[in-house]
């Protein structure tokens, strides 16, 4: 039986990001050290920078040349770093933080609420925002990926699903010690499981219409905002704990990648 191809791009979606809800799991149940935390955020996030570098804006630039992908790429990396400040002014400036700073963060906006606020109105909402902030554009790539002959990019599914699974074990643990439930961690992580899903569908269903330079512009773009969310949460909370070892370990996810690449051609 044959799929329609936005159905793939939909399951595709979803495949790399169940393993943020993977990765919620472990680090909300399992004592993972934070060492390793650290080490797997930073070899997700050379995993990354290779498939920004190798896949998404190389096709960019193959489709719509240098002035669409340049401004496609900027513009993305504006957008995130503008959403990313005003998300992180309203509680959410640690949410991959697998430490205690999701706690304390919790309690500065629970002691800076109004007078007469929902003692419960913390920072729920940013961190939800956040989560899709940082999500969104790499489900959007996979369905951008399937607009050249149909087949999805295997290396940009790896690579996303590689850089989502410290994501989730690094916010859930964070989550739990702030106090959070487990019914909150998974509805939130399970929603963005399928938002994730949804935007690679849309990624593909949508974009198929246009030209091939809006669709090199919006692959510059998703990768542009990829790019900015690794330096401003990913690299931080990896180098916060591995410390000298981040490079190491981000050029080894970076060499990853791109043999990943090289056995896919």
């Amino acid at each position: 039986m044959n799929f329609p191809t936005w159905a793939l791009a939909g399951c595709w979606g979803l495949v790399s990001g169940s393993a943020l809800l993977l990765g919620a799991a472990i680090g909300y149940y399992a004592h993972v050290p934070q060492r390793l935390i650290a080490a797997v955020m930073a070899f997700g996030s050379g995993v990354l920078i290779s498939t920004l570098s190798l896949e998404l804006m190389e096709e960019a630039y193959k489709q719509g040349g240098l002035d669409s992908t340049s401004l496609g790429f900027v513009g993305g990396a504006v957008a995130y770093t503008l959403a990313n400040w005003l998300l992180a002014r309203a509680g959410a400036k640690h949410r991959k933080r697998s430490g205690q700073h999701q706690h304390e963060e919790r309690q500065k906006v629970k002691a800076g609420s109004k007078p007469g606020a929902d003692p419960g109105d913390d920072n729920s909402m940013a961190l939800a925002i956040g989560a899709l902030l940082d999500g969104i554009p790499e489900s959007i790539v996979i369905g951008l990926s399937m607009l050249v002959g149909g087949k999805v990019s295997v290396v940009a599914v790896v690579a996303i699903f590689l850089s989502n699974l410290p994501e989730g074990l690094s916010s859930s643990a964070g989550m739990k010690k702030a106090g959070r439930s487990a019914r909150y961690v998974f509805l939130l992580w399970g929603g963005i499981m399928l938002i994730s899903g949804v935007s690679s569908l849309v990624g593909y269903s949508v974009f198929s219409h246009f030209s091939p330079d809006v669709i090199a512009a919006t692959t510059a773009v998703a990768a542009g905002a990829v790019l900015a969310m690794i330096a401003d949460t990913m690299i931080p909370e990896a180098f916060a704990t591995a410390h000298n070892f981040t490079g190491l370990i981000t050029v080894l996810g970076f060499l990853a990648s791109f043999f990943l690449s090289k056995m896919g051609e």
